[in-house]
């Protein structure tokens, strides 16, 4: 992205329509268009402790690191 000069960026401030932009934004997140989105399926070490069919605790306890770890992890 490119700055724009005082001027220009203060024409354009001007001319934005900040309510509609927000309504919008709100929108296209509400649908699911933009924004990132986390399920736990997206993280491997879940998948890896699901897997094990181990607990958080044993889990952790396997990897020597503590269950509020794993709990951070995932």
């Amino acid at each position: 992205m490119q700055k724009m000069p005082g001027k220009q960026l203060k024409k354009w401030a001007q001319s934005r329509e900040i309510g509609k932009e927000m309504r919008e934004g709100i929108l296209d997140i509400k649908a699911g268009r933009v924004g990132r989105r986390y399920t736990a399926e997206s993280y491997p070490i879940v998948r890896a402790r699901e897997k094990s069919g181990l607990s958080k605790a044993e889990f952790a306890q396997l990897l020597g690191v503590s269950i509020r770890t794993i709990q951070d992890w995932e």
